[in-house]
């Protein structure tokens, strides 16, 4: 009887769907419910990408067990006959995305205010953020790429520390780092431009190319944070790698070192890669954004003497040929965002379509998954490319 009541409370969920504060009960193998001598609440995001390499796709949460907030055991009573209803949709995945974009902007915006004037940088609030970051990635990481993907030539400074953490975090977690790697990581990125506070913002913004005399002065910016991390309690030597070695290059000819080869650990070439990609891939006051494919070309003519050419191919591979968050053309004419990728190969993924080429308009906005569809992804654009802006449809 105990039994029969303990499994009315449970519900099979994908592990990519997991919560922390979600009581993991059971694992599914083999389409059978087999009970683990483990069971327990999830407390980190770590416990989840322990799932994940094990190879584990679905699990049995007890919903009565789980955390109040998650509201579970309420929704086991109304949606025992689809348990698909319990999980969170991608819209509510992709509004906490846009809320952590959000916080994370106000957290940096604030430091740098702070740094401009004189005062240290505290870790702790970043290794938060950092945390935050991590968990969101490993429980739907197309969401957060979507909204990673919207960019303002505004906020560049901004937008573009988030995104270098979020796509450090992204790559780590593909070449399997643990989760205290990926923090410190993230941190490394969220801070890697700061000393970008100190240099002069006309120049900083100038709409045209830089004179040798304004160049030298913006790589000023990484003196700048040499100092600044030296005065940073409690921040890692990973961390303080990210920070300084975005702009190393494996033929010695980077600064502010100058650093050769092994001198570069890995993920120190890792940041290298990281932040020419979002740079490219971002629209700036001088320059429109490139295509994701217009900036791997790039990546790769930088190898082997500037990156790392194993680690461009494996970044590649990592991100896909049409990342999350960008813009496709389908074979039909349409214009759409790739919506979905996870579990997926790079060519078939889910795009969100809003817009025809052949005719000029608006569509109706469809999820087309490539999977179950005649049409193709004919090519990936940049948004400079459109008349029209795509933004409302993140």
């Amino acid at each position: 009887m105990g039994d029969s009541l303990e499994s009315s409370h449970l519900i099979k969920i994908a592990v990519s769907e997991l919560k922390v504060g979600m009581f993991v009960q059971a694992i599914d193998r083999n389409k059978s419910r087999v009970n683990i001598a483990s069971a327990g609440q999830i407390r980190s995001a770590e416990a989840i990408l322990k799932l994940h390499k094990n190879h584990i796709t679905h699990v049995w949460v007890n919903g009565e067990r789980s955390a109040p907030e998650l509201g579970l055991a309420r929704a086991v009573v109304a949606a025992r006959p689809a348990a698909k209803k319990v999980v969170a949709d991608r819209a509510v995945r992709q509004k906490q995305a846009k809320a952590l974009m959000l916080e994370a902007k106000d957290l940096i915006h604030k430091v740098l205010s702070e740094t401009f004037e004189g005062k240290a940088v505290e870790v702790q609030p970043f290794e938060v953020l950092a945390d935050n970051m991590i968990e969101s990635v490993m429980l739907d990481a197309d969401a957060l790429k979507c909204v990673s993907a919207l960019r303002s030539k505004d906020a560049y400074l901004l937008e573009h520390s988030i995104n270098v953490a979020f796509l450090l975090v992204t790559f780590g977690r593909y070449l399997n780092f643990d989760t205290d790697m990926l923090r410190q990581m993230a941190i490394g990125g969220i801070l890697h431009d700061i000393g970008k506070i100190k240099i002069d913002s006309k120049i900083l913004n100038k709409p045209s190319k830089l004179t040798p005399e304004e160049f030298e002065h913006v790589k000023l910016h990484q003196t700048y944070a040499i100092e600044i991390m030296e005065e940073t309690k409690g921040l890692s030597q990973i961390s303080k790698d990210i920070s300084l070695m975005h702009h190393e290059k494996l033929d010695g000819n980077g600064y502010p070192r100058g650093l050769k080869g092994d001198e570069i650990p890995l993920h120190g070439r890792m940041s290298c890669i990281v932040d020419i990609f979002d740079a490219l891939t971002a629209t700036r006051c001088y320059k429109e954004a490139m295509s994701p494919a217009a900036a791997f070309k790039i990546l790769i003519s930088l190898t082997p003497f500037h990156l790392d050419q194993k680690l461009v191919y494996e970044f590649i591979r990592c991100i896909g040929v049409y990342p999350v968050g960008s813009l496709v053309q389908l074979s039909d004419g349409r214009i759409g965002i790739v919506w979905e990728a996870n579990g997926r190969d790079v060519l078939h993924p889910k795009v969100k379509c809003f817009y025809s080429v052949k005719k000029r308009c608006y569509t109706k906005v469809e999820i087309v998954d490539l999977k179950r569809s005649s049409f193709n992804i004919e090519k990936g654009i940049s948004p400079s490319s459109l008349e029209i802006d795509p933004t409302p449809f993140y």
